[in-house]
């Protein structure tokens, strides 16, 4: 055998002589197997199935806080609820390991649960497209069905538990953050209000929105005033007129040829110093109308501060005459026109403070209008984040709300944990067929070795093999009569042709 290939057929001889040794090889494995099966500790295993529950509001109507992935979710609560922290009262509640609690360390213990409990998440179904995690499997092996199937629903009470208490505590410490970032910018919209109330006290009627109104008022006060610059002109022209007059109507009914009165000087010293008020506010003082003016204003004074050549001649009366009607006239003309001079001269210096101001106004309007922008912009962006907090707290609200009432995304079990009525280590079937399965390896090897080991001539392949040497002839096997049993072959000598 070992110089030679073996075919197909030889292997099925081999095996049709050999079989019982396979058989009994495969028998005695699958015996060992029962065996094994029936002596290793049994592990039993608990299951559960945890269904993600979507909310109940659809999240366009109230917006979720809770926007954690849930893969992640379920990962760090499973660190959480596997840590020593959470198990440790579990093996001392139900007394896991108490022949084992004096010698072996908690760690150890607890390490040993861990590995009993095996989460495993649900993938979604490929068709529904879905990215978010249906759902999870909690499973425990242990020796005892009922205790396995008493942690399993333990595990899975503490999961369901943990997702509702983290749920709830992030949005109601969300919620009490909005609320506390919602009165700090209270507080900062109510500082901008009130700069921007004292801007416009401090500026009114210079503001970006009163441009265009100081501008149009600006302008008629400076038609009021031309208007009235020309009435008080006329006043004061129709003042000088009415002097003049005056003066003559007094210097024709004076006593004397040469005598002249002070009444007379009087006036029409009043009128030249009106004539020239009227021509400094048009003229310069270069001007020859007010350089003549100057000049007759100085020579009456003159004769007014000589008394003699105001002396009447001897033997005259010294009571004046009874002044005539035309002459009482002129003076109420005259008076009359020294209260409109003064009514104009007042509204002129109203009208010229007026557009002051608004001339003020509408300079400073550049200045006003980049400020007030800079207050407004600040204002309009504390408003806006104020009104987003508002929003936001109160979405935070009704999620909190939805929380509470258990109306969020939930976990929801949806087979409750069962006690497992066989176990699932060792599988006595399992074990049976492994077991069969090795004796039978073996015996393949023992019959390779015992072929190997077997020098006898089966066919003439073997001697030419053996003896290199061809075959030229072979006898068929000679059978006696009356035996019933095939003897062994017999093969001619081989001889050289």
């Amino acid at each position: 055998m070992a110089g030679r290939e073996l075919a197909a057929d030889d292997i099925v001889k081999i095996l049709k002589r050999r079989w019982p040794i396979l058989l009994l090889m495969a028998a005695v494995g699958t015996g060992i197997g029962w065996e094994a099966a029936r002596v290793l500790p049994k592990r039993y295993v608990s299951k559960t199935v945890v269904l993600v529950e979507p909310p109940t509001v659809p999240g366009d109507y109230v917006k979720p806080v809770v926007i954690d992935n849930i893969n992640q979710h379920l990962a760090s609560m499973q660190q959480e609820i596997l840590s020593r922290s959470r198990l440790e009262p579990i093996i001392k509640k139900f007394g896991l390991y108490s022949d084992e609690v004096d010698r072996v360390p908690m760690d150890a213990l607890v390490g040993r649960l861990q590995k009993t409990i095996t989460i495993t998440p649900i993938e979604a179904m490929a068709q529904t497209s879905s990215q978010g995690l249906p759902g999870f499997t909690v499973s425990v092996t242990f020796g005892d069905p009922h205790m396995a199937q008493q942690i399993c629903s333990t595990i899975t009470s503490m999961f369901t538990e943990a997702n509702s208490r983290a749920r709830q505590q992030t949005v109601e410490e969300t919620s009490s953050f909005l609320s506390a970032q919602l009165d700090e910018a209270k507080g900062k919209l109510d500082a901008q209000d009130a700069r921007l109330a004292e801007f416009q006290r401090r500026y009114m009627g210079a503001l970006p929105d009163d441009s265009q109104t100081n501008l149009n008022v600006l302008t008629g006060l400076t038609s009021q005033l031309d208007a009235t610059t020309q009435s008080l002109s006329r006043a004061q022209q129709d003042k000088s007129f009415a002097e003049s007059m005056l003066a003559q109507q007094l210097a024709n009914s004076q006593p004397t040829q040469n005598g002249q009165s002070t009444d007379a000087l009087e006036v029409q010293l009043n009128t030249l110093r009106s004539q020239l008020t009227a021509l400094q506010s048009k003229y310069t003082d270069d001007y020859p109308d007010v350089i003549k003016t100057k000049s007759d204003i100085a020579a009456i004074e003159k004769k007014m501060t000589n008394p003699e050549s105001l002396a009447l001649p001897a033997g005259m009366p010294t009571k004046a005459p009874t002044e005539s009607a035309q002459i009482q006239s002129l003076r109420a003309q005259i008076h009359q026109h020294e209260v409109e001079i003064k009514e104009r001269t007042a509204q002129q210096d109203e009208l010229q403070q007026q557009i002051k101001t608004y001339q003020s106004r509408v300079q400073a309007s550049p200045a006003v209008e980049q400020e007030y922008k800079s207050l407004t912009r600040d204002y309009q962006t504390a408003l806006d984040f104020y009104n987003d907090l508002l929003k936001k707290r109160d979405q935070s609200a009704l999620a909190t709300d939805l929380e509470r009432r258990q109306e969020g995304e939930q976990f929801q079990v949806l087979d409750a944990a069962d006690v497992p009525s066989k176990p699932s280590f060792p599988n006595a079937q399992l074990f049976m067929l492994g077991g069969a399965g090795g004796g039978a390896g073996l015996a393949l090897g023992l019959l390779v070795l015992m072929e190997m080991m077997d020098t006898s001539l089966r066919n003439e392949k073997d001697v030419e093999i053996l003896l290199h040497l061809p075959v030229l002839a072979m006898l068929p096997a000679i059978k006696a009569v009356r035996s019933k049993k095939a003897s062994a072959p017999a093969f001619g000598a081989a001889t050289r042709s």
